[in-house]
């Protein structure tokens, strides 16, 4: 059960509607939407475990290696190979329902992919403990 409610959580935090523009407005914008861009290759790529080996302490800490490849497995196997991905809008915040404080930034992602023509990928990253923006949360729809 505390899985299913970590994974909720994790959804959530990518739920969440934010302002802002598609260029990053600043120096940290920037590295947080460069860490995302190359967390989703991985995604992209099948390497499902590493996206979450990758991922922040928080993240690691509310959903499994298995559960998480899983459930990402289960989501983004049926729409094939990524095609495109740009950036919508990105927005910095230090406050989010259901995480702890800390430094987000709240990225939106147009993307295509094989199967579906458009898809909205919502990505939320964390600087982490170690000073490193990480993945706190993932939604397509």
């Amino acid at each position: 059960m505390k899985a299913a409610t970590a994974a909720c959580v994790l959804w959530a935090l990518a739920l969440v509607s934010f302002p802002g523009s598609a260029a990053p407005a600043d120096d940290a914008t920037k590295a947080a939407v460069s860490a995302a861009t190359t967390w989703l290759s991985l995604i992209d790529d099948g390497r499902y475990a590493d996206s979450w080996t990758e991922a922040s302490t928080f993240f690691r800490t509310s959903i499994t290696q298995a559960k998480w490849a899983a459930a990402l497995d289960a989501a983004r196997r049926p729409l094939g190979q990524r095609m495109s991905r740009s950036l919508v809008r990105a927005s910095e915040t230090t406050t989010l329902p259901g995480a702890p404080a800390g430094r987000y930034v709240v990225m939106q992602f147009d993307a295509s992919f094989a199967g579906r023509k458009s898809a909205a990928e919502t990505v939320t990253f964390l600087l982490d403990r170690d000073g490193k923006w990480r993945s706190a949360g993932y939604f397509i729809r």
